[in-house]
C-alpha cells in the first residue's frame, strides 16, 4: 500500500513524525508532500530535524499568499504531483489550508481520504480553521477522532461511516519526546528560567494580531502579570507588532520575545511554565496533557473538554490578569486524549484498508 501524507505546519510535522514511524511498522509506503504553509526554518526545517521524521519527497514551496490563493496554488502543484504517485490513499492532519487543499484535491481524483484530527468544531465559521476541517471531514473515507466529543460532533452532521476513535497522535507525541526533551533541550538554561516562575505565551490567530487595538491590549495585559512572560514569537505576530509600532512591549522584564523555538525546547518551556497563555488550538492541549493550566485568548474552542474538566479557561485581554490570579484548576486531570497508542491504531486501521 502507498500512501501520500500532506503537511504544511508545525503541528502537523509533530503528529506526523509519530504517525509515519508507525505506518513504516506497518509496512505501508510513504510519500510527504510538504506544502510549505509554514516556510521559515525555525517553524518547520528544525521539525524534521529534531524528531526525525523523512524528508519530503517533494517541497510546494507555497507560502505567503491569502488564503485562496495559497489553496488554489497548493491544489495546482498536489495534483500534479499525485498524478504521477498514485497513491492508494491520502492523509491530511488538523485543518489548516494544506489540510483543504489535500482534502478538494482526494476528492477531485477520487482518492480515498484519511483525516487524523476529525471531528474537532469551534462551531465559529469565521474562523478559516474551521471551515477546513468541516469540508476535510465530510470528504473524508477514514475518520480518526481523537475523543468522543469529536466523534459526537461527527454524528451530529451525518458523519457515521469510517469514524473511528483512536485517541489524539499528540499524546504519542509527548511520550515519544519527552525524555529526549529533558535530556538535549538547553532552553531553561539559555534564558534563566527558573520552573513556575515564568508564564508561557503564544499569539498567532489574525483575530488576536490583525486589530492593533487588541494585540496593544493583549501586550499590555502580559506586562501586568506577576511573573515575566516567555513569548516565541510567530514571524507574523513580529511583522503585525513592527508593523503597529509596539516593539516597546517587547523585551522588557515583563515579556521576553525569543525566535520560535523547536519542539523538544516547546516542550520544556510547556512543561517548567506556571501557566500558558496561547490562542493556539494544540497548546491547550499540549499544556493539559503535562498538566499546566492554561488561559486561551479566543471566543471559543475546539479543544472544549479542557475547559469542561476545569484546566483551560475562555478570557479576553482585559481579564487576563483578574483570571491568572484567581485560576487554580482541580487536583487531577482526567485522560482525555488516550494511552499514547493513536499512531498504531491509525496506522492499523489504513493497512486493513486493502
Amino acid at each position: 500500500m502507498k500512501i501520500a501524507t500532506i503537511l504544511g505546519a508545525r503541528p502537523q510535522f509533530i503528529k506526523a513524525s509519530v504517525v509515519s514511524s508507525a505506518l513504516k511498522s506497518a509496512g505501508i509506503y510513504e510519500k510527504i508532500i510538504h506544502t510549505g504553509q509554514h516556510f521559515d526554518s525555525l517553524m518547520s526545517d528544525i521539525f524534521f530535524q529534531d524528531l526525525g521524521l523523512p524528508e519530503p519527497d517533494y517541497h510546494l514551496n507555497i507560502h505567503s499568499l491569502n488564503h485562496g490563493a495559497m489553496t488554489g496554488r497548493m491544489m495546482e502543484k498536489l495534483e500534479e504531483f499525485l498524478l504521477q504517485v498514485k497513491p492508494d490513499w491520502i492523509c491530511v492532519y488538523g485543518d489548516t489550508n494544506s489540510t483543504l487543499a489535500g482534502a478538494l484535491v482526494a476528492a477531485k481524483l477520487c482518492i480515498p481520504l484519511a483525516h487524523i484530527e476529525a471531528g474537532l468544531r469551534s462551531f465559529n465559521r469565521q474562523m478559516p480553521e474551521e471551515v477546513n476541517r468541516v469540508v476535510t471531514d465530510h470528504l473524508s473515507q477514514l475518520l480518526f477522532a481523537p475523543t468522543p466529543l469529536a466523534v459526537e460532533c461527527l454524528q451530529k452532521e451525518g458523519i457515521v461511516e469510517g469514524v473511528h476513535l483512536v485517541g489524539d497522535v499528540m499524546m504519542d507525541s509527548i511520550l515519544t519526546y519527552q525524555a529526549k526533551a529533558k535530556q538535549t533541550s538547553e532552553i531553561l538554561v539559555k534564558y534563566q528560567l527558573q520552573p513556575n516562575k515564568f508564564y508561557l505565551a503564544t499569539i498567532h490567530r489574525p483575530s488576536n494580531t490583525d486589530d492593533s487595538h487588541r494585540l496593544s491590549s493583549i501586550l499590555d495585559n502580559l506586562t501586568k502579570l506577576d511573573f515575566s512572560v516567555v513569548f516565541p514569537i510567530h514571524p507574523r505576530t513580529q511583522a503585525k507588532i513592527e508593523k503597529m509600532g509596539l516593539s516597546h512591549y517587547l523585551n522588557t522584564n515583563s515579556i521576553l520575545a525569543i525566535p520560535p523555538v523547536s519542539y523538544l525546547d516547546m516542550l520544556m518551556l510547556e512543561s517548567a511554565c506556571k501557566a500558558v497563555i496561547t490562542d493556539s488550538g494544540g497548546i491547550q492541549k499540549e499544556a493539559y496533557i503535562l498538566g499546566r493550566p492554561c488561559l486561551t485568548l479566543r471566543n471559543e474552542t475546539e479543544w472544549k473538554e479542557t475547559v469542561e474538566v476545569g484546566w483551560n479557561q475562555l478570557v479576553q485581554p482585559e481579564t487576563l490578569c483578574q483570571a491568572i490570579a484567581n485560576f487554580t484548576p482541580p487536583s487531577e486531570a482526567p485522560t482525555l486524549y488516550g494511552e499514547g497508542k493513536a499512531s498504531a491504531k491509525i496506522a492499523e486501521i489504513i493497512g486493513s484498508c486493502t
